[in-house]
């Protein structure tokens, strides 16, 4: 690769996307690349979240992810971000009521055209307590129905891959995911190793 690339984790709450980042990241770093973690910001917002976060706070969550891209961007030959600004937009949307108060729908869908793979979990496992994440399904099912709703218009189809939640566990296979994105090993490269399984705790 001449130019790094980036990969997003994006869905709702609660669908393993923190165990896809690292696990995929994992595979990258196997693969012989160099990798580069982007955290999930809302867990720094110091304005609030869940049910309910304010329009302000929705906002200061996607300038803060664009920051954080924009400062990881450069750093390794692949970025993974846990979340990506069309996911925090749905939670905006929702805080909002539908309306778009500070006119960032346009910058969204610009900075959606940065990102060279989207990968959506969708949410067939129940919702976790971790002390930090809603536990409410309504407010998940609202989000998803928002983010069917975005989706289309903002993120290429060609650049979308779906997988359901439940399928992220140790075992996955990450193969097809990273060749799609950066292509099949070079001459002298060899495919990833599988994993050894450090941490099972992280899949509970």
């Amino acid at each position: 690769m001449t130019t790094p690339t980036k990969i997003a984790f994006i869905g709702s709450h609660s669908v393993r996307k923190t165990n896809a980042v690292h696990s995929f990241a994992g595979a990258v770093g196997r693969s012989g690349r160099s990798v580069e973690v982007g955290r999930e910001v809302i867990r720094f917002n110091p304005l609030g979240l869940n049910e309910g976060a304010t329009p302000e706070a929705q906002l200061w969550v996607i300038m803060a992810q664009i920051q954080q891209e924009l400062e990881l961007r450069n750093r390794a030959d692949v970025l993974v971000t846990d979340r990506a600004v069309i996911d925090n937009f749905a939670y905006f949307l929702r805080a909002t009521g539908g309306e778009d108060p500070f006119d960032v729908k346009p910058l969204v869908h610009r900075w959606c055209t940065t990102y060279d793979l989207f990968v959506r979990l969708l949410p067939d496992v129940a919702l976790i307590v971790d002390g930090v994440r809603s536990t409410s399904d309504r407010f998940r099912n609202e989000i998803e129905t928002i983010l069917n709703a975005i989706i289309p218009s903002s993120v290429p189809q060609d650049r979308l891959v779906t997988i359901r939640a439940s399928e992220i566990t140790e075992e996955f296979d990450w193969d097809a995911l990273l060749e799609r994105l950066v292509g099949p090993p070079g001459p002298g490269e060899q495919p990833a190793p599988k994993p050894v399984t450090l941490f099972p705790t992280l899949w509970d």
